[in-house]
């Protein structure tokens, strides 16, 4: 059974005391490519060092929200060089709007968002969605976005990572050519909504992750998470879907290979 974990960061301090022996239990637990989102230009360059050190490693290249206080041309135009600088990088990310920590001023999300949106346009790339209690304003700019899209973008434009936002939000991701991804909160035991929504998008656009080291899934819940553990959240969206976890494990890789498919 082969899996991928589209989200994990990988290049966090919470591995470096074990990096060799996570990469190699994600292995063992049939995890086959793992994507590691850049969060800033210094875990870009981390990132990039681990996809050259690691088979099945790829890479997103991107600022986060919470970082984009002093993004300006020069932070586009070191990305852009980034980006191209190796066969590893697979998408744009992790980008978006994120109106929960107050890092990052609401205009400076927005302009770091669009011109990351524009740069993953001119390098025919998807994107990789961070969207915390931004939904209308972050479905606003990505449906603008999606009208704008190069052929070879038209229904795989990214994806909406960790996804938790209402049904109607998913809805209209998936009409402008997102998947889906989902995390360990679908594992919780009080989070029947995520369930309902999850068992109501198409196969064809469900993703696996982590998040790593965030949102361990049951029953490791509370302790740190790692790449491993996304085989919880491929069982029990199997569980949802009524399916067996190795058919499931089938879709979600292929989905995978499909909307990443410089992974192939």
């Amino acid at each position: 059974m082969q899996l991928v974990d589209t989200h994990c960061h990988l290049n966090f301090d919470n591995f470096s005391d074990d990096l060799e022996g996570v990469v190699a239990r994600a292995h063992h637990a049939g995890v086959t490519r793992i994507i590691i989102p850049a969060v800033d230009l210094e875990t870009c360059h981390e990132a990039l060092a681990l996809a050259t050190r690691y088979e099945g490693v790829f890479v997103a290249i991107g600022v986060h929200p919470n970082s984009t206080t002093d993004f300006d041309d020069a932070t586009l135009d070191t990305l852009k060089t980034l980006a191209q600088s190796s066969s590893k990088v697979v998408a744009i990310g992790e980008i978006g709007l994120d109106y929960y920590w107050d890092k990052s001023p609401k205009d400076a999300q927005a302009r770091a968002f669009k011109a990351q949106l524009g740069l993953a346009s001119a390098l025919e790339l998807p994107v990789i969605i961070h969207n915390r209690e931004a939904h209308e304003d972050t479905l606003a700019i990505l449906e603008a976005w999606a009208n704008t899209l190069p052929t070879s973008l038209v229904g795989r434009a990214g994806v909406l990572h960790s996804f938790s936002a209402p049904q109607d939000i998913g809805e209209r991701a998936l009409a402008c050519g997102f998947y889906l991804g989902f995390t360990g909160p679908l594992t919780f035991k009080k989070n029947d909504e995520l369930r309902t929504i999850a068992s109501r998008v198409p196969s064809n656009r469900l993703l696996i992750e982590t998040d790593a080291p965030f949102l361990t899934p049951e029953p490791y819940r509370g302790k740190t998470n790692t790449p491993e553990y996304v085989a919880y959240v491929n069982d029990r969206l199997a569980s949802i879907k009524g399916v067996s976890a190795e058919e499931m494990a089938h879709t979600t890789t292929e989905n995978a290979l499909r909307l990443f498919d410089k992974m192939l």
